[in-house]
């Protein structure tokens, strides 16, 4: 159909009928040449076509565009490079260069910001040419915009992954911020990564290292698997991209780096707590500056002597910190530095160093600061930076010791503040980053981490005491501020609220406590510890009223002392504590005590330097009396008695410690005068004398050498002498003193000077212990001799302890010369002074109450040796033949009143008081033994008479002596009181009186029982015990077990009662004397029989009823035979009385009888006491018979008369219901005895004043074993209990020989008699 038709025609028909789409059109364009596209219609004209594709031809090909790219003009950007990068050595300043800057620019038109960037390459590659650059730059552009648009380009070109921001850019960018080319601000936006980011990776990595620090307290038992999946683990972290880089860190380290202190602080603020310093390159960046600012005062003030270190160069920045030249410039920059650095210190040691030695500096420059300003930053300093930095350092223990160069200079309070913070919550604060490594190291951790360590060693070392020796041990490897931090630590142990110092059953103290009581000890002991803190937490509790943690004091003081207090003492031991201090040294103690020469003058030092030796004294003294009164409370009496003795033991340690080891000046500075501290300080009277004891004895010893020097005279005489003559000086005032002591009634009897003698002295004053330095002579000669014959030690060694023992045996043998010099001087002072020691202005029976009360009790029970000592002094009393001290009536009232004293005492008072009564019965029993001892020690002595005035002996013949065979029954009425006694306690149940009563029999065991008949009894009340307390008191059944074992062991030392004493049957006789001998006569005694031991105690009891001017027999042949009647021969008998009172007797005596089994006299030989008891009632009518010529002679009124009768009548008829109720006969005639004591003795009272010239005499009352009523007491009892605030709850008693008359006020005689009554002649 196109056939024929132009070409161009059908193309245009096919275009029309194709239906093309656009794209298509396009194709068609591009293909066919102009003129076919404008005759298809595609195009206008082709002309205009063709023109215009060669515009876009020429556009595309031909004309450039421009970049500011450096090819683009690279003849000008070369010229801008070679004139930046040229050598600036020389004259070419930043105006030259900046010219020639501008010059290209103009001529190759070049742009400005392009030419900014090149010039901040060229000074990044060349960043040591601050002085060029940045005045070209601040000349060039002074729009910071800009400037920190194109530093933010640069830095956001770094911060894809993988890569790193090159350092030099840090560092122009902080020298544009320290110059303030840029502002931070403006600059901060542009880094990474954001605040937001940084906060949360802070909290992660905590996050982490407390998982780390848990995972180190775990036990895990490692496996295969978990191993398999750590290694995993960090395959893959190491694959992981590296995050980028910490742009604002990085430009942190460069402002530190350059010294811009005050940009560096403003980005530290942006972040959390010391995340800036974690890293290690901006803490030794920091390190470094603060380097620099202390570099000037260091050399001043810090570079110990030999040390020249190494000089560094300050910075050339003069906009850095400015050195410091004095401690107060460190108040500057410094202090705030630091704080910014905190524990991360520890990356630089020779800083840490150098501000530890700038510290110590300070202290010792500036001793007294104006204010306390400076102290306050350096303790901030060492709580803030110091002692975390020494934590997390790698067992620096050089650093340690440096640290405790600065801190022993500080009060222990100070030091103790910061190890509190230190310990408790820089751990807690602080992120530690290298626990993990410190926990792979945990042997070194003492360096780095006391706290933390000794925090688990102490509560280890509560649960298993064991593990004390071991540690202490262990310990030797510590640093000095390591032991400080210990004993911090302890005191923080010790003082922990949450802990009960008591166990469980309130009985005993808790383990724990006396498990850290024995480290404190071994620790203090062993290595130069600060005991400052210990010694005033002893002395704060002490004061809060609380006595439990003296178990410390007690501790420490026998470990770095080697004082030991123990009341377990063998016989020798006791012997070697009576010498001087070397024997004390050599035999007195347990353990050898050596080497403690250094702890002890550390522990005296701490005393003295802190003023805390008096207070602890004057403490533990009031704190005995608080124990029970004040902290007992609701507390166990068991627990109750051991605090009191703890208390009362850690004083006389204390006292004994002060004593040996303080100067004559010290103790006397420091310990003021008797009368000051009981009256004053309200300390009891036995351990103030005790505290002011010393100081008598240096002050004695001062003045006698003064005066020996001033009179020089070698004669023994004028020494003694001299002697007498210091004593009397230095002891005046103390007799003054006394005297406010107690009230004036008191020394009506006894002297001030008897009084402070006795309360002065020690055993060291009255004896020489030669038995104890021979032995320990003979100790060291052995010791000699094996030491050669031993041939396994060196020469050396040899020749060493040869010369030890050698030099001890010189020291002994001269101080045994120097006591033995000493004891005559004092016993020659004694010899002077005893005629005015008592007055006796009252009775002899007053007198020795208040020498009981007042001198032998307190101090009986003091401690071990005062125990001793008191049973010599009283020896020694006798042996000087004292005027007026009746040593029978003494020894008398010791061995009938033990009950009430056993039951008030503690458990080593108890122990004490036993070896006080052992004592006096070795006296005793050596007196007992053998005629020829008596006679020689007692025979012609004045403590033994037997007929006396109330003012003192009158030269009385051997008749009015005590002689051999009655002593000898006094002896046993004494066994048989100690027995009566002794098995009351043990009857009563109460767990006190049987713990007491055993410990005292245990100590007196070498001397009691010697009776077979009274050991037998004493036996079956123990062995009750034993059944008894064996479940319910296992401690009771020890005691009890023991005691039981020795006992039986003592058997074969017994004998019989009839060997004991002469012991004669008595004759049954009724012929009244006045029927003998006639009226007005003295009656004989049909024989001399001896009192078992129950008519011994009823025949004193019996005594108590009769007529106060009645003259009592010795034995009971004298009260059956003997009868004694009136100067007027009026000796009718009451017989109807009598009669009346023998029915009644008869009437009850089955029930008698039948009870009379479980009294403590009911032993196969108290048997035959039945018997002797129906002989005593028959004799009982003959006994009455002498009653009424004697009531008719004192002239007594009728109606007193019969009162006196109704009340015999009426007790009589008690003492019949208390039998028949089954109460033991003796204490049930005792009893009523005591009721009527006290009336009879005011009828007796009254009687003597109407007959004062006659020889009467009143005995004296036995004090009952069971505690008597309040009505049965007399007035004149209630009003001797008042002597004295230590008066001890005895009633007066004497010897069944002795009867004594009532003081009044007409001198009488008093007449004691003996086996053979007598009636002297009237005055």
């Amino acid at each position: 159909a196109f056939l024929g038709t132009k070409p161009i025609v059908v193309l245009h028909v096919l275009v029309i009928r194709l239906d093309l789409r656009p794209c298509e059109y396009a194709i068609l364009k591009e293909r066919l040449d102009p003129e076919t596209l404008e005759s298809l219609g595609l195009i206008k004209q082709a002309h205009q076509f063709n023109q215009k594709i060669v515009k876009i031809k020429t556009k595309l090909f031909y004309k450039q565009q421009k970049f500011n790219l450096l090819r683009e003009e690279n003849e000008g950007y070369a010229k801008l490079i070679t004139e930046l990068g040229q050598d600036l050595s020389g004259n070419i300043t930043s105006h030259v260069v900046l010219e020639s800057i501008k010059s290209l620019i103009g001529c190759f038109n070049l742009d400005p910001n392009r030419v900014l960037d090149i010039i901040l390459e060229v000074y990044e590659c060349r960043s040591d040419q601050d002085e060029f650059f940045l005045p070209l730059i601040k000349s060039y552009m002074c729009e910071p915009l800009t400037l920190c648009h194109i530093l933010g380009f640069k830095f956001k070109f770094n911060q894809e992954p993988n890569e790193e921001t090159p350092t030099s850019l840090y560092h122009i960018a902080a020298a544009l911020l320290h110059h303030n080319l840029i502002e931070l601000e403006d600059l901060y936006v542009h880094l990474m990564p954001l605040d937001a980011s940084i906060v949360e990776e802070h909290k992660r990595e905590i996050t982490e290292a407390k998982q780390i620090a848990r995972k180190l307290t775990m036990v895990v038992v490692p496996s295969e698997k978990m191993e398999d999946k750590e290694r995993e683990k960090e395959k893959e972290e190491e694959k992981n991209d590296k995050p980028p880089d910490n742009q604002k860190l990085g430009l942190l380290e460069a402002l530190l780096r350059i010294g811009d202190w005050h940009h560096a602080q403003s980005i530290m603020d942006q972040m959390p707590a010391f995340y800036a310093t974690s890293h290690k390159a901006i803490a030794l960046a920091l390190c470094q500056l603060l380097h620099l600012t202390v570099e000037p005062l260091y050399r001043r003030a810090g570079v110990p002597k030999g040390a020249k270190g190494c000089v560094m160069r300050p910075l050339r920045n003069k906009r850095a910190p400015r050195p410091a030249e004095s401690f107060e410039d460190l108040r500057r920059d410094v202090f705030s530095m630091l704080c910014y650095l905190g524990p991360h210190l520890s990356h630089d040691p020779i800083l840490f160093a150098k501000i530890v030695r700038l510290g110590k500096g300070f202290m010792k420059e500036v001793q007294a600061p104006p204010s306390d300003t400076l102290l306050s930053c350096f303790l901030s300093i060492a709580d803030q930076v110091l002692l975390p930095s020494l934590s997390l350092m790698e067992c620096n223990a050089c650093m340690s010791e440096e640290l405790w160069g600065l801190f022993k200079l500080f009060p222990y309070q100070h030091r103790y503040r910061l190890y509190g913070q230190w310990k408790n919550e820089t751990y807690t604060i602080t992120l530690l980053q290298n626990v993990k490594p410190s926990g792979r190291q945990i042997g070194k951790l003492s360096h780095s981490n006391p706290t933390i360590l000794f925090d688990y060693i102490l509560s280890q070392i509560q649960w298993y005491d064991n593990l004390i020796g071991p540690v202490v041990d262990s310990l030797k490897y510590l640093t000095s501020l390591n032991y400080d931090v210990m004993a911090y630590c302890i005191i923080e142990a010790l003082a922990n609220p949450e802990k009960e110092k008591m166990k469980h059953d309130d009985t005993t103290i808790s383990s724990w406590l006396q498990s850290l009581a024995s480290l404190c000890g071994a620790v203090f002991r062993k290595y130069p510890i600060e005991l400052a803190g210990l010694l005033q937490y002893v002395t704060n509790t002490l004061k809060a009223g609380k006595s439990f943690d003296l178990l410390i004091l007690k501790e420490v003081v026998q470990k770095m002392a080697g004082i030991e207090i123990t009341d377990e003492m063998t016989s020798e031991q006791m012997e070697a504590m009576t010498g001087g201090e070397q024997l004390k040294a050599e035999g007195g103690y347990f353990g050898q005590i050596r080497n403690t020469k250094k702890s002890s003058q550390r522990l005296k030092d701490a005393l003295l330097d802190h003023e805390l030796a008096l207070p602890l004294c004057l403490l533990m003294a009031q704190q005995r009396n608080g124990v029970v009164f004040l902290e007992g409370g609701e507390k166990h009496l068991k627990l109750v008695g051991k605090l009191y003795d703890q208390c009362h033991d850690t004083l006389v340690q204390f006292g004994g410690f002060l004593a040996s080891n303080l100067s004559t000046e010290d103790y006397i500075k420091r310990v003021p005068s008797i009368d000051i501290l009981c009256n004053q300080f309200h300390t009891p009277h036995d351990a103030a004398f005790f505290l002011s004891r010393p100081m008598y004895g240096h002050q004695i010893l001062s003045k006698y050498d003064e005066l020996k020097k001033a009179e020089k005279g070698n004669r023994q005489q004028q020494k003694v002498h001299k002697y007498v003559a210091a004593c009397e000086l230095v002891m005046s005032p103390v007799h003054e003193a006394v005297v406010s002591l107690h009230p004036p009634r008191v020394w009506d009897d006894l002297r001030p000077q008897f009084y402070a003698t006795f309360w002065s002295l020690t055993m060291y004053d009255l004896a020489v212990p030669h038995n104890a330095y021979d032995r320990e002579v003979k100790k060291l000669q052995v010791q000699v001799k094996a030491i050669e014959e031993n041939p396994d030690v060196p020469m050396n060694k040899k020749k060493k302890e040869k010369e030890r023992c050698t030099a001890l045996q010189d020291k002994l043998q001269e101080e045994e010369k120097k006591q033995l010099e000493h004891v005559q001087r004092v016993l020659h002072r004694l010899k002077l002074e005893k005629d005015n020691w008592l007055l006796a202005k009252s009775t002899k029976n007053e007198t020795i109450t208040k020498f009981l009360q007042l001198c032998l009790f307190p101090r009986c029970i003091f401690s071990a040796i005062d125990a001793v000592y008191c049973a010599r002094f009283v020896e020694l009393v006798h042996q000087q033949k004292a005027p007026n001290f009746c040593t029978l009536l003494c020894y008398d009232r010791v061995f009938s009143d033990i009950i009430y004293t056993v039951a008030s005492c503690t458990e080593n008072e108890s122990r004490r008081y036993g070896r006080f009564l052992c004592c006096m019965l070795e006296t005793v029993t050596r007196w007992h033994s053998d005629r020829a001892v008596y006679e020689k020690e007692c025979g012609n002595y004045p403590g033994f008479l037997t007929i006396f005035r109330a003012t003192g002996f009158d030269g009385g013949n051997k008749a009015d002596q005590l002689d051999y065979e009655n002593f000898r029954h006094v002896v046993h009425k004494w066994h048989y009181k100690l027995t009566k006694a002794s098995v009351h306690c043990l009857e009563t149940g109460e767990y006190t009186h049987i713990r007491n009563i055993l410990i005292v029999l245990t100590k007196i065991l070498p001397c009691y029982p010697k009776v077979l008949n009274l050991g037998q009894a004493l036996e079956c009340r123990v062995h009750k015990i034993c059944l008894e307390e064996k479940e319910k008191r296992p401690d009771l059944y020890a005691l009890a077990m023991g005691y039981s074992g020795q006992l039986k062991g003592r058997k074969v030392h017994m004998v019989p009662e009839n060997e004991f004493h002469h012991k004669e049957q008595p004759v049954r006789s009724t012929t009244t004397a006045s029927q003998l001998n006639g009226p007005g006569t003295t009656a004989k005694p049909a024989t001399n029989a001896s009192k078992t031991e129950e008519g011994a105690c009823e025949d004193a009891d019996r005594s108590k009823d009769k007529s106060q001017g009645a003259a009592k027999p010795v034995n009971k042949a004298n009260s059956t035979a003997a009868k004694v009647t009136t100067s007027n021969g009026n000796g009718a008998p009451n017989s109807t009385k009598a009669i009346k009172e023998r029915d009644d007797k008869e009437k009850s005596g089955k029930e008698k009888k039948e009870k009379k089994e479980k009294t403590p006299g009911s032993t196969p030989e108290t048997k035959g006491e039945s018997r002797r008891e129906k002989q005593r009632d028959e004799r009982g009518a003959a006994g009455k018979e002498e009653r009424a010529p004697r009531e008719g002679k004192e002239k007594t009124p009728k109606a007193d008369r019969d009162k006196q009768k109704a009340e015999e009548k009426s007790s009589k008829e008690d003492n019949k219901a208390k039998a028949g109720n089954g109460e033991p006969k003796e204490l049930s005639r005792e009893r009523d005895t005591g009721a009527k004591e006290s009336k009879s003795k005011e009828k007796g009272g009254d009687q003597s004043k109407e007959k004062g010239g006659d020889r009467s005499s009143v005995s004296g009352s036995l004090k009952s074993p069971v505690p008597r009523s309040e009505s049965a007491e007399s007035e004149r009892d209630h009003k001797r209990r008042k002597l004295s605030p230590c008066f001890f709850p005895f009633r007066r008693s004497v010897p069944n020989c002795c009867v004594f008359h009532r003081p009044s006020r007409s001198p009488r005689r008093v007449l004691i008699h003996t086996g053979k009554p007598r009636l002297a002649s009237p005055s």
